[in-house]
């Protein structure tokens, strides 16, 4: 085959595959907080709408710092899905100066929360790293989905099943890989207070973390980072799990101090663009490969 035929060939190809622009002129704009919320969304909205998430790839939500571009996403929009429980700080400005109407859907709305100990008001917003929280995210996407596009509303329903039963397969995943781990061992540190949902479902202790509280933002003081290296050291726990986003200069000192392994690429708030964690179900099987290897 000549090359202008091969160039032929694969234009007549580019063409037949779909693309993002194939969806509809018209069809409601949609726009996620976080690349988590987005793929989760896309699952169920599926080739009928287009889903954009409005953080990058990468980014810390708790130390994002909003860009006149996405003023502009927002205000193009039709619904918003964040995730809630107080976790999109940045919105705030974002979508007060964004102007028009849309819909917010709460992907969170109506679960149980984890309160930070002390606080009335402090909630640890950290709800998807346990896969069955995010069930009740899908129900709720699904419901916002189906209110700007009821035309649209078998096609959410059936995909919104199709995702439970892939969840519930992760779910089942994730036990299954978390009995590889003897009991005393399933103790987990983190940077901040992040895992404490996941912890609850599979059984591990949280031993404590580099920075106290629910926000990535805090420092912790000397008096803190004593007490924890203490705590480290007391219950034997045998890794620090850091956020590829986070900084790792503490736990680094911690590793030193308590000598620990320090795991400095779990993804916990965000997606990577293509693997290892490209999807929400692979971001969930890549963390718990990496937790299991530091603790069997």
């Amino acid at each position: 085959m000549t090359r202008k035929l091969i160039l032929i060939f694969i234009i007549i190809l580019s063409a037949c595959a779909p693309h993002a622009s194939d969806v509809p002129t018209g069809s409601p704009v949609i726009v996620a907080s976080t690349t988590f919320l987005a793929d989760i969304a896309q699952n169920v909205a599926g080739d009928r709408l287009q889903v954009e998430s409005l953080l990058p790839f990468g980014v810390d939500p708790h130390s994002y710092q909003p860009i006149p571009q996405d003023i502009a996403k927002v205000a193009d929009s039709d619904l918003m899905v964040i995730n809630g429980a107080g976790y999109e700080h940045f919105l705030d400005n974002v979508l007060e100066n964004a102007g028009g109407e849309r819909r917010v859907v709460e992907a969170s709305a109506g679960l149980s929360v984890r309160k930070e100990a002390g606080s009335e008001h402090g909630v640890d917003p950290h709800l998807w790293l346990d896969p069955n929280n995010v069930i009740g995210y899908v129900q709720n996407i699904r419901d916002g989905l189906t209110t700007v596009d009821p035309a649209g509303a078998d096609v959410y329903a059936a995909n919104t099943k199709t995702y439970i039963s892939q969840l519930q397969e992760l779910d089942g995943w994730i036990r299954e890989q978390v009995d590889a781990i003897p009991v005393e061992r399933r103790l987990l540190v983190t940077n901040h207070e992040s895992l404490g949902y996941f912890a609850e479902r599979y059984g591990f202790t949280v031993t404590g973390t580099v920075v106290p509280g629910f926000s990535s933002e805090a420092s912790p003081s000397a008096q803190q980072m004593a007490a924890l290296l203490d705590q480290i050291k007391a219950t034997g726990a045998p890794a620090v799990f850091l956020d590829a986003a986070d900084s790792s200069t503490l736990a680094q000192q911690i590793s030193s101090d308590a000598g620990v392994t320090v795991v400095t690429d779990l993804h916990l708030e965000s997606l990577t663009d293509g693997p290892p964690a490209d999807t929400y179900i692979d971001m969930m099987k890549y963390n718990v490969m990496r937790i299991v290897e530091a603790l069997r």
